[in-house]
């Protein structure tokens, strides 16, 4: 199964390699490919300093986890995204979080779901008909069917 992971999941990962997120992304390369925007290693590196002041990494150790959880991910650059996408994703995040709409238009150009844990993101999109998203608890369920 592919699967469009966004920001908060992967922050989420790197946060803390031992959580059932991490687990996921580390450990189900076998039933899941994850893709990403390019987007993402930005906004990531934004987030650095918080994520070394949460884990207490050192920042080699910061290095070593980003590297680890990045090389599970499939990343995309945007600019293959054709212009229609990115106007449907618009409409489906303005007033919601417009962080996400490369997320969002990688997720309607594949035809794939978005793995989010970002409640305000996942009810905001359900409520406008998007419904192409996956929750980590989906995620688990599926894990263990195999």
């Amino acid at each position: 199964m592919k699967i469009i992971v966004d920001s908060n999941i992967v922050f989420s990962a790197m946060l803390n390699t031992e959580s059932v997120i991490s687990d996921i992304i580390l450990n189900s390369q076998h039933q899941f490919e994850f893709y990403t925007c390019e987007y993402l290693r930005e906004e990531i590196g934004e987030h650095k300093g918080k994520i070394i002041e949460r884990s207490h990494y050192d920042d080699q150790t910061y290095r070593a986890v980003e590297f680890l959880i990045f090389s599970k991910l499939n990343f995309f650059s945007e600019a293959i995204i054709p212009f229609e996408f990115w106007q449907k994703a618009a409409d489906y995040v303005r007033d919601v979080d417009m962080n996400d709409i490369a997320f969002v238009a990688l997720s309607l150009f594949l035809d794939i779901k978005i793995w989010t844990g970002d409640k305000r993101l996942r009810d905001g999109l359900m409520k406008k008909g998007f419904t192409n998203l996956v929750s980590t608890q989906e995620l688990i369920r599926l894990r263990t069917q195999d």
